[in-house]
């Protein structure tokens, strides 16, 4: 059996809790990625500090640039949508294969930097505690630089996903988790676009798995929100009133 791994003045708290963990856990880290090769590299390179490289899985889905390459690069997994089907069926690709290399978690990011991987042992931290089968990065503990729009839309759609399930979660629409496997053997996603993190949470509240939530910091670079198209809007109402 390995030993932990010691701490010391050269090394963070924060790495050594993650290198602590992952002798007893076995985390993957699943990242969609769509179209992203001048941003996967850079947060691959910081993820791989905290997570191994056999246990990051990013799910091409579809693109049409080099996003793969530059992930390849990198020596994680890469698997790939020969076209775009949206970003729940390529959490789905990236759930079961996860399942099938028999981790204990997963962690979800984004692909376009608005996730920091140096917040990865914050969430390892708190699902070490074993009293959440499913934490939430939330931004809403301090929405400072977040843009008004934004602003308005995650704090419409939390309060309406938390009157839905009658769960406490702080940021419904943050794709920065972790989840357990016991949650990703019981809930399997229907919907193939943004809604499916929305009906993730719906599914998962039924069941009775326990919300936890892991402040995070607010990161954006002026790009649009995908929760102002129409059809995203339409798609998360359609979820939200659906019995599951």
């Amino acid at each position: 059996m390995e030993k932990p791994v010691a701490c010391n003045e050269r090394r963070t708290i924060a790495l050594c809790v993650t290198d602590t963990m992952n002798l007893t856990h076995r985390f993957a880290l699943i990242i969609p990625a769509l179209n992203a090769e001048r941003t996967i590299g850079a947060l691959l390179n910081d993820a791989l500090r905290f997570i191994p490289a056999d246990r990051i899985i990013v799910v091409d889905d579809g693109s049409r640039d080099a996003t793969t390459t530059v992930a390849q690069e990198r020596n994680v997994t890469v698997l790939h949508h020969e076209k775009n089907r949206g970003k729940g069926a390529a959490l789905q690709t990236g759930f079961d294969e996860a399942l099938r290399q028999s981790i204990d978690a997963v962690l979800t990011m984004d692909a376009d930097l608005q996730h920091d991987p140096h917040s990865i042992p914050d969430f390892i931290s708190a699902f070490a505690s074993g009293e959440f089968d499913i934490l939430i990065g939330s931004r809403l503990h301090n929405m400072r630089g977040m843009p008004v729009h934004r602003k308005l839309s995650n704090t419409i759609t939390t309060s309406l996903v938390n009157a839905r399930t009658g769960a406490k979660i702080y940021d419904s629409q943050s794709g920065f988790r972790l989840i357990g496997k016991n949650v990703l053997k019981d809930v399997r996603l229907e919907s193939t676009g943004f809604e499916a993190e929305t009906e993730f949470l719906i599914k998962a509240a039924a069941r009775g798995f326990r919300f936890g939530s892991v402040p995070i910091r607010t990161i954006y670079a002026g790009e649009k929100s995908a929760m102002t198209h129409a059809a995203t809007t339409v798609n998360f109402i359609r979820v939200l009133f659906h019995d599951y």
